[in-house]
């Protein structure tokens, strides 16, 4: 899994991630749990911002997370360490050239990683032989291509979608949350169910506000501007009126809807 991770590694991305999964925490996470005793991979777990949670909600569970990245999983065993929880181990590996042994797995976790892929299906199908018969593959998917707002804007749609021509040249999907039931579906998995998940935000909900709207998504898409100016997808003037535009969707009458897609399938 050696494809460029668009959104970098610096601490701002670290950050940004952790704003990102304290804030939807129930509502991506909420009815993911899994039995004492089964064993779970996390592919792809990055800087452990979903980890914890893992951890948390399957405090019997053996959670085996993996990363390419040797940093992001140096910060992944530290938050599982300040946390307390002991029943997560960390390796560092390769989606595309895992060393587990076939059906090695009860249930497998992948949030916010096929993204980030040139080949979702292949990867599908190699989680898929480490998968005992019966088990489960949960994957979670955001789509950027959902995100609307008021007031509406055409440059903050026009700044979006400097972020996703990033992703696709990087050679991943930012809208690939719309496709999970084909994915799976060609990857050969069975009774493949996907329940979208709604991130609706305005001034009655400060936490989202301040977690989402502001720290996660505009912090995202705030993060691509010197990329996007160097490859000539936007006028630096339009871009930044794009984010102050996104900005302004916190105000008091302003309101902000993007959609996550969760799917859970069985081998």
């Amino acid at each position: 899994m050696t494809e460029k991770y668009v959104h970098g590694y610096d601490s701002r991305e670290n950050v940004r991630l952790q704003d990102q999964a304290s804030t939807l925490v129930d509502l991506l996470h909420g009815d993911t749990c899994y039995p004492a005793g089964s064993r779970v991979l996390e592919a792809g777990c990055g800087v452990g911002a979903q980890t914890v949670t893992l951890a948390r909600n399957s405090p019997g569970a053996l959670i085996t997370s993996i990363d390419i990245s040797e940093s992001s999983l140096a910060e992944a065993k530290r938050k599982v360490a300040a946390a307390g929880f002991r029943n997560v181990q960390f390796q560092q590996a390769d989606i595309f050239n895992l060393l587990f042994a076939p059906e090695s797995f009860d249930h497998i976790f992948v949030c916010f990683v096929l993204e980030h892929l040139p080949r979702p299906v292949d990867a599908l199908e190699i989680l898929k032989t480490h998968l005992k018969p019966g088990g489960t593959i949960t994957v979670i998917e955001g789509d950027h291509g959902s995100t609307y707002f008021h007031p509406h804007s055409e440059a903050a749609h026009a700044a979006i979608r400097c972020q996703v021509e990033l992703q696709r040249r990087a050679g991943g999907n930012a809208n690939i949350g719309r496709e999970l039931y084909p994915l799976l579906h060609s990857a050969g998995y069975n009774a493949v169910r996907v329940s979208p998940r709604m991130v609706y935000v305005d001034a009655s909900k400060p936490a989202l506000v301040d977690g989402f709207t502001k720290k996660t998504f505009t912090a995202m898409v705030e993060g691509v501007r010197q990329p996007a100016l160097a490859a000539n997808l936007i006028a630096p003037d339009l871009f930044d009126q794009g984010i102050r535009d996104l900005h302004r969707t916190t105000e008091p009458d302003g309101v902000f809807c993007y959609t996550f897609f969760k799917a859970v399938a069985k081998k």
